[in-house]
């Protein structure tokens, strides 16, 4: 079983990748977005985002961050994605879920999934510029308005060449009001051979466990439940296995972890951002 940290922006940046790999659990991270618009950027904007490029692509504990690249030119994105896999990430990610309304407006994110053409243009660019060996990933929901285009948008990533896509089990209109439609990754699963991440509302071990079994997935990417609960992917692998089922991290395991994100916060970010960081 492979546990994914899911991408979010404007929470869970490298501070907090940093922090949540080293409780334990986690076998890679996706970056928050980089937005890609009409230039090749410098690596020190890539830098800014993932820090861990400059140590090999990994968080302190060892973890694999992917960048996120987030636009709508497939040209652009694609020597984006050139100069950011020769940095040194394991691959690249590509957002075709973001909801907001500056992004959808723009063209880029969700919007993207009401044209499936564009899709497929857009990850076969990125796939010829990034280097065989490494994996090129794409981020999806099921669809803008409703879920009829869900197949019709993974089978054209597919054909791009995506190595792997990742479904967050909600359309666009949906946002992020529960319930994840897991069972319609299945339907996905059903009609494409690449390999497929599930993600959306896994809160809890008994969440992991029904979307595993309504997906058919194997591989899941944990996002807010995994801030909620730093312990989340450690409980997950627990209840995979034969031992039993560790419920959390204890208080006192976390506070030395507290103290790391802060110190991270201080040493990192403008002194107006800190507080609002620790509260979130």
């Amino acid at each position: 079983m492979a546990l994914v940290l899911a991408p979010m922006e404007g929470l869970l940046d490298f501070v907090l990748r940093d922090v949540l790999t080293r409780v334990g659990g986690i076998d890679r991270c996706v970056s928050e977005f980089i937005r890609v618009t009409n230039t090749l950027l410098p690596e020190r904007v890539f830098l800014r985002v993932v820090p861990e490029l400059a140590h090999g692509g990994r968080t302190p504990a060892g973890v694999p961050v992917r960048p996120q690249l987030l636009g709508s030119d497939p040209t652009c994105l694609a020597d984006n994605a050139a100069r950011v896999a020769g940095m040194g990430a394991d691959g690249v990610d590509l957002n075709f879920g973001c909801p907001a309304k500056v992004v959808n407006r723009h063209g880029g994110g969700a919007a993207l999934l009401q044209d499936p053409q564009m899709l497929f243009s857009i990850m076969q660019a990125v796939r010829r510029a990034v280097p065989a060996p490494q994996t090129v990933s794409a981020k999806m929901r099921l669809g803008f308005l409703d879920d009829s285009r869900a197949e019709e948008c993974a089978l054209a990533l597919q054909e791009g060449g995506a190595s792997e896509i990742v479904v967050h089990a909600r359309t666009r209109a949906d946002g992020y009001r529960p319930p994840a439609y897991w069972h319609r990754i299945a339907d996905i699963r059903a009609r494409v051979h690449t390999p497929v991440v599930a993600n959306g509302e896994i809160w809890t071990v008994q969440d992991a466990q029904r979307c595993r079994a309504e997906s058919g997935c194997h591989a899941l990417m944990l996002g807010r439940g995994m801030v909620s609960n730093p312990g989340l992917a450690l409980e997950i692998r627990d209840a995979d296995g034969d031992q039993p089922v560790q419920h959390g991290v204890p208080w006192t395991a976390l506070q030395p972890h507290l103290q790391a994100f802060w110190t991270l916060v201080v040493s990192r970010l403008e002194p107006r951002q800190q507080a609002g960081r620790l509260k979130q």
